[in-house]
């Protein structure tokens, strides 16, 4: 059973799935399948599965690149991993089934066993099956069977639509489109012929009205005659395939009527576009618009505004137009709701459908008439704002929208009240495709929301230059996993009592080959983002587990030592967490009581039940289990009753400001007194001077970390550290003497370790 499972944290390193594979049966059908997984190697064993069966797969580990990748793709399968997170997975299925249509792809969940609570709202979204993780490889293939059997049916079902589409429009072509105005543009010559019933829904006869461009476009109206001359340039530029544009029509009487017009671009025999054949719709009743925008797939069925491929044939035209007069600038406003999860959650989604609703319409009501607004998907939102000169333009329409919501909701008498984020991308000549800018607007919406919520921020250099710079630590993170260009470095604890160097703390360093040894505040949050620190805290765990095997053999006097590893949420999630550790434990020849892992508080309270029953396996394993900065989180009495804790870290936050901060000393003094009643043992981390390291043995603290004592150490330093104090009764007077002569780690190290 195991073989068939998908790759254990810590399991064995298999490479990067080379897609697409070998057919395996060449009676299938060529189809496509995205995988959106934060674990490389799982993702690396369901490409392999897909690809026996003929699938050319692609592999998404970044939360952001997937959705990205999400919203331009269109796969057959899409392979979604719950544990990238609820509210990001939930995102993705939103993202895919608006981008390719509801039905046109195929979802399949996988769906972590201990959570079985999530089925509910996994299924709700919408999903075509769902397997349990861990699972077998003969129940994925069965599910691929069953998958592979529907789309099957939708090709028929699609073949059949097009082949009536077809029909349909050779029909209304040849009967004149009923209601419809046929007409037929040549680019060469600009020559247009237009059928007797397009003549008639301007009021005139066949004979009134001569086969000329002119005499189309000097009877649209001034204000939306750029926006259509545009569409045109663009078309025999070679930049569009179709047009579909609404605008007002002067009749013969002078008045002025809704048309919208639709029409295709057909190649000549040297390829390039020449001519454009379409139909003419009168849409000026309320009616008939929302008949004809919906029949044509243009507006969202929520909210009734514009949808996505609306906006992106706008935007495609803005773009066009900029690009030939730089004066004609526009800019994207891309937002969403604030904690929009909490409203469908706490009211229901019935609920905040309506609250989608109201909203488009006080952003209508706040933005000019010519502007686009239109619903990107689930609570996002975007503006296309034409005709500005500069970025104040932007602005000026991100403070109308906002002010907008300065009012609640009412929503069956339920008072809401709710806020945006929004991202503003300004054009400018150096952006070379019109979705450049809604890339750009979408980082800014975060950049936003990292300001505090309920703000703007405009996407400048210095967003694009940490884009870039976080791209580029992307690829260098993977090529560092294959190149082993991390290092272990290893900070002691010492214990009050005897002054013995009670253990080490693992801590990851990475030598970049340009920018020299970074620290983990440079690199983790980007590796967590793309699904690398899952191998990578493999890689100190069992680097960590293996050097103090080798120091317990070495040096008899330090047998007692322990190694400190952290535990990441992320870690303690997976269901083989506890086989994993016991595995590294007897690769290493380690004894468990050896072993300290450090998890942190969110982990016990988020998650309490399974933390609950993954800590108490560990302790059946003798490790020991410490929850790392006490104090900066929940610190909740009752987990450290009810979980199997035996130290806590007081948090260095509290321990740098002791001996001048009145709060953060009674904050130190609570946590000592407290672990003593409870029978735990205490860490007093980022210890730096004599004074704190003093005051903390006053108030009777276990044990000591810090730079006080000694920084992090590569492992040749402190395993001279080992051997300098292995002889001696009390490490800490041996380590503050050779300091006072000199000799001391930190002296010979700084420069090492930054």
């Amino acid at each position: 059973m195991a073989a068939h499972r998908l790759g254990s944290w810590f399991g064995s390193r298999r490479p990067a799935a080379a897609v697409p594979g070998p057919v395996a049966d060449g009676d299938r059908p060529h189809r496509e399948a995205a995988i959106y997984t934060r674990d490389q190697e799982s993702g690396d064993h369901l490409a392999q599965v897909l690809s026996e069966r003929g699938y050319a797969c692609s592999l998404q580990l970044n939360a952001w690149a997937a959705r990205y990748a999400a919203r331009r793709g269109t796969p057959d399968l899409a392979v979604i991993d719950w544990r990238l997170g609820e509210r990001a997975a939930g995102r993705l299925v939103k993202a895919i089934t608006q981008a390719t249509g509801n039905g046109a792809c195929a979802l399949l969940a996988l769906v972590p066993g201990e959570r079985p609570d999530l089925l509910l709202t996994v299924l709700e979204l919408g999903v075509s099956d769902f397997l349990i993780l861990p699972f077998e490889r003969a129940q994925l293939s069965a599910r691929l069977s069953l998958i592979e059997s529907r789309l099957r049916e939708l090709d028929q079902l699609k073949a059949l639509q097009e082949n009536l589409a077809k029909e349909y429009d050779r029909f209304l072509i040849a009967t004149g489109g009923r209601n419809d105005g046929i007409w037929d543009l040549d680019l060469a010559t600009e020559s247009v012929h237009y059928s007797d019933r397009w003549k008639a829904m301007l009021g005139f006869a066949p004979d009134e009205i001569r086969d000329e461009l002119e005499e189309w476009l000097s009877r649209v109206h001034p204000e939306d005659l750029t926006r259509l001359r545009a569409v045109i340039d663009a078309s025999i530029a070679g930049e569009l395939s179709a047009v579909e544009q609404r605008y007002r029509l002067r009749l013969k009487s002078g008045e002025y009527r809704w048309m919208l017009t639709q029409g295709e671009v057909v190649a000549g025999p040297d390829g390039k576009p020449s001519r454009i054949v379409g139909r003419q719709t009168d849409v000026d009743s309320e009616e008939a618009t929302r008949e004809a925008v919906r029949a044509s797939g243009l507006q969202d069925p929520l909210t009734r505004l514009p949808n996505r491929a609306v906006l992106m044939d706008r935007l495609r035209h803005a773009f066009a137009r900029a690009k030939r007069d730089p004066e004609q600038g526009f800019a994207v406003l891309f937002f969403d709701l604030d904690r929009f999860k909490n409203i469908n959650d706490g009211l229901g989604h019935l609920t905040g459908d309506q609250l989608l609703r109201a909203i488009a319409q006080r952003v209508e009501r706040a933005c000019r008439p010519g502007d686009t607004v239109a619903r990107f998907g689930g609570d996002e939102f975007v503006v296309l704002v034409e005709d500005i000169k500069d970025v104040r333009g932007a602005t000026v329409a991100a403070e109308r929208i906002q002010n907008e919501f300065r009012v609640p909701f009412d929503l069956d008498g339920n008072e809401v009240f709710t806020t945006i984020s929004i991202g503003i991308a300004l054009w400018n000549p150096e952006y070379q495709r019109p979705e450049d800018l809604l890339r750009d607007s979408d980082t800014a919406m975060y950049r936003a929301k990292a300001m505090g919520r309920n703000s703007f921020a405009v996407f400048d250099d210095a967003m694009h230059r940490k884009v870039v710079a976080t791209l580029r630590l992307e690829n260098d993170l993977r090529r560092a996993l294959a190149r082993n260009e991390f290092r272990v470095f290893y900070q002691p604890i010492v214990a009050i009592d005897d002054g013995r160097i009670a253990g080490f703390e693992a801590l990851v360093r990475w030598q970049h080959p340009e920018r020299g040894l970074l620290m983990p505040g440079e690199f983790i949050r980007v590796a967590e983002e793309m699904g690398a620190i899952i191998q990578l805290d493999r890689w100190v765990a069992e680097e960590a587990c293996k050097q103090l095997r080798v120091w317990h053999q070495k040096y008899r006097a330090h047998s007692r030592t322990t190694m400190s590893v952290n535990l990441s949420t992320t870690q303690i999630m997976r269901p083989d967490v506890v086989a994993g550790i016991d595995l590294i434990l007897r690769n290493s020849g380690l004894y468990g009581q050896s072993l300290k892992l450090e998890v942190t508080e969110s982990v016990l309270v988020e998650n309490a039940q399974y933390a609950k029953a993954v800590l108490e396996q560990l302790k059946a394993l003798k490790i020991t289990i410490s929850i790392d900065d006490f104090g900066t989180g929940y610190s909740s009495l009752s987990y450290l009753r009810r979980f199997p804790i035996d130290t806590l870290k007081i948090d260095y936050s509290f321990v740098s400001r002791m001996l001048e901060d009145q709060e953060s000393a009674e904050i130190v003094r609570t946590i000592i007194t407290m672990a003593k009643n409870l029978s735990k043992d205490t860490v007093a981390e980022g210890v730096q001077t004599r004074s704190q390291f003093e005051a903390l043995v006053g108030l009777e603290v276990s044990m000591v970390q810090g730079y006080f004592i000694a920084p992090p150490l590569p492992k040749e330093v402190a395993e001279s550290l080992l051997e300098r104090t292995a002889g001696h009764p009390n490490h800490l007077a041996k380590i503050l003497a050779d300091r006072m002569q000199g000799s001391s780690p930190r002296a010979a190290n700084t420069r090492a370790v930054g």
